[in-house]
């Protein structure tokens, strides 16, 4: 196999939040009209999984690719899949609900799911946009029961505007929601187990009130901890906790930057556009909007025909 970067056909999702900012943003072909809130853009999940549209490999899912090379790919060669990352863009254009995610004690206590942590890479906001995240200090369990009762559990989230360029790390437990006007890339651990604790008192397509899940995400709640603890990095090293490592590079036009081998990573372009050139073989364009897994066999010179600002993911 001749190493080279990889790129993906996006799996795109139907929201009730979602919209079309995707599209007048990246330029992506969704749907016209449909309410798309997420873009999958590396995934390997058991119902989703990326296919790779480049290159000799294209046609096959990241996951076979990964178990035919495992050493090319990943360094490893008794690599053992999924693929690590969930990455996705997410275009919030309405408010979506508030949520917890279970860490891997939880999952275990319950005997379902699949742990979640995560961070928000914000892209663009409207003015005055919001995320919550986490809760205020001091909510209990019985306080945050008692709020779903009553509908008002947004009065004992973190209420944090936010603006573009900033990172918002959310281990699992955290519950949380994302505002409208917001544009996002979410970087996260391999999991789709979302569990859903109040949604505005709004209904679905069915003019039914969408499912809950009170007490999953009452079990997978940490009240011990508030989101005063959680952090927000705007520029180099954005993340490292146990799952993840980001970095946020930012090159002017016409600059290169030395992509070396030994260690996969994924590239999540947020402006600009390039070229990537390898010694020997063709090159990969790449433009804003476009995740590029690295293999970690590959060597080659990333040429910012543009400037551009990305993010550098590793495990």
């Amino acid at each position: 196999m001749q190493v080279y970067p990889l790129k993906f056909r996006p799996i795109y999702k139907r929201r009730i939040w979602g919209g079309q900012k995707l599209r007048e943003f990246f330029g992506k072909d969704i749907p016209e009209g449909e309410k798309i809130g997420e873009s999958w853009e590396v995934a390997d999940l058991p119902e989703d999984k990326s296919v790779i549209v480049n290159g000799e490999l294209a046609g096959q899912t990241l996951g076979a690719v990964i178990e035919k090379y495992p050493e090319e790919i990943t360094g490893d060669k008794h690599f053992s899949g999924p693929f690590p990352l969930l990455i996705k863009f997410l275009d919030a254009e309405d408010i979506l609900s508030v949520q917890v995610h279970p860490d891997a004690e939880t999952c275990a206590r319950m005997g379902k799911g699949d742990p979640k942590t995560e961070c928000w890479y914000i892209i663009s906001g409207a003015p005055e946009a919001v995320i919550y995240k986490g809760l205020k200090k001091g909510v209990s369990r019985e306080d945050f029961t008692k709020a779903i009762k009553e509908g008002n559990v947004a009065e004992l989230l973190a209420k944090v505007a936010v603006a573009a360029g900033e990172c918002h790390f959310l281990p699992a437990g955290t519950a949380h929601s994302i505002g409208p006007g917001l544009l996002i890339a979410e970087i996260q651990t391999p999991s789709d187990t979302t569990y859903r604790v109040f949604d505005w008192n709004r209904v679905g397509d069915d003019g039914k009130p969408r499912p809950l899940h009170i007490e999953e995400a009452l079990e997978s709640i940490h009240f011990d901890s508030s989101g005063d603890n959680l952090s927000v990095t705007t520029v180099g090293r954005l993340i490292e906790c146990e799952f993840f490592k980001i970095d946020k590079g930012h090159e002017a036009e016409n600059s290169e930057m030395l992509l070396s081998a030994g260690k996969m990573k994924t590239l999540v372009i947020i402006s600009g556009f390039g070229t990537i050139l390898a010694p020997e073989g063709i090159g990969v364009k790449y433009t804003a909007g476009d995740c590029l897994l690295v293999p970690a066999r590959y060597e080659g010179v990333m040429c910012f025909a543009a400037d551009s600002q990305y993010l550098t993911v590793t495990v």
